[in-house]
């Protein structure tokens, strides 16, 4: 059986992903800046409204995955946080200048964690040897590594990411995320033989605004008046497509 776990952008979208049969969300807000920690409020609504794990994403801003020393107390207060409010885990990565897997931070932050299991994100897919940082992780205790195989999609990773899952040898889990779809699930899970994957299965929601300025936006490049949410049916449909794989 292959299961799902959802990018949920919000309360509601975790609530969504539960509904279309996801095994789990990684909660995160700013989707457009690859997902960062969410907000107290979101993580302790979230588990009070969804039965299924709920894994916090642990990163204080977009960018790369190098940080200073305020940022790495505000990682380690993040993850008490949700230790606090009873997350099942905690999602993270921490690189070094050169691009391998920091590991003495790491172990610092899992042990902050303890007992809630830990994910390495897709920090893995910036380091400079994906296979020298797989054992890594894999000895730092990580439960699973999300990753696209290093390269912009996971279909186009899915190579890279069948080698990573003979490699780890069932000592960790790899599951692929970025860029999947109902168009594309199958082949991916037929190319890598993922027992996990990971998207968003987001879809838009238009405003219910009456008036909307159209002279400016708050920020970005973007629609102010539409937002985007997970849908449970995408879910479901994901899920039952990833299944049918041959």
């Amino acid at each position: 059986m292959v299961s799902m776990e959802v990018c949920a952008n919000s309360v509601e979208s975790a609530i969504e992903a539960q509904k279309g049969g996801a095994l789990r969300v990684e909660l995160c807000d700013n989707l457009l800046e690859g997902g960062t920690t969410a907000s107290y409020a979101q993580i302790k609504l979230t588990k009070e409204l969804v039965s299924i794990s709920v894994y916090p994403i642990i990163r204080p801003r977009g960018g790369d995955f190098l940080y200073s020393e305020l940022e790495f107390e505000l990682m380690k207060t993040d993850i008490a946080t949700c230790k606090k409010l009873n997350c099942e885990g905690v999602v993270f990565g921490i690189l070094t200048a050169s691009g391998e897997v920091d590991f003495e931070r790491c172990k610092v932050l899992l042990a902050h964690a303890k007992p809630m299991k830990a994910t390495f994100h897709r920090a893995f897919d910036m380091v400079n040897d994906q296979f020298k940082a797989l054992e890594q992780i894999i000895e730092l205790g990580f439960e699973r590594i999300l990753t696209s195989g290093a390269e912009t999609s996971a279909l186009e990773g899915a190579e890279r990411i069948e080698k990573l899952i003979q490699r780890s040898g069932g000592r960790i889990v790899i599951m692929p995320g970025a860029g999947i779809s109902i168009h594309n699930i199958a082949e991916l899970i037929a190319k890598t033989g993922a027992k996990e994957f990971h998207g968003s299965a987001k879809a838009p929601v238009a405003s219910a605004m009456t008036y909307c300025n159209p002279k400016l936006n708050m920020g970005g490049n973007r629609d102010e008046f539409v937002v985007e949410v997970t849908s449970a049916l995408t879910v479901k449909n994901l899920i039952e497509l990833a299944n049918s794989a041959e």
